[in-house]
């Protein structure tokens, strides 16, 4: 699966720098970073929201469609931030490492402030 990102992940950072054939007039991606960062992130929501509205309607293979929309606009984000999807694995990683398969901070970890919000969660050493 992850190769699929960082091939996708590639061919956006491609299209960001212009070394894409294709143009913002033609280009999906270029256009999105033409549109900037809030544009972006409102379409990763709008997708977001599609895939949740198909799996309400329990329409499985529309499930699967715009879940690609929603992972490309996603990889589209990163980029846009400057991420690389490496560094999500990584925190993948760390997290399972922590707190199991899942990766989920537990409630009681969550910062609420928009500063501690920006800083990392320290490992915690397993003994």
């Amino acid at each position: 699966m992850s190769d699929a990102i960082k091939k996708l992940h590639k061919a956006v950072l491609k299209a960001r720098n212009g070394t894409g054939k294709m143009s913002s007039d033609v280009s999906k991606t270029a256009k999105l970073f033409d549109d900037g960062r809030i544009k972006i992130s409102k379409k990763l929501v709008e997708e977001a929201s599609e895939v949740s509205l198909e799996c309400v309607s329990g329409n499985r293979q529309a499930v699967i469609h715009e879940s690609v929309d929603m992972l490309y606009n996603w990889v589209v984000l990163l980029a846009e931030m400057g991420i690389k999807p490496q560094e999500i694995w990584d925190e993948m990683a760390r997290r399972e490492e922590l707190f199991g398969i899942a990766g989920k901070l537990p409630k009681s970890r969550v910062v609420s402030t928009p500063a501690a919000r920006n800083r990392r969660i320290p490992t915690v050493s397993k003994q």
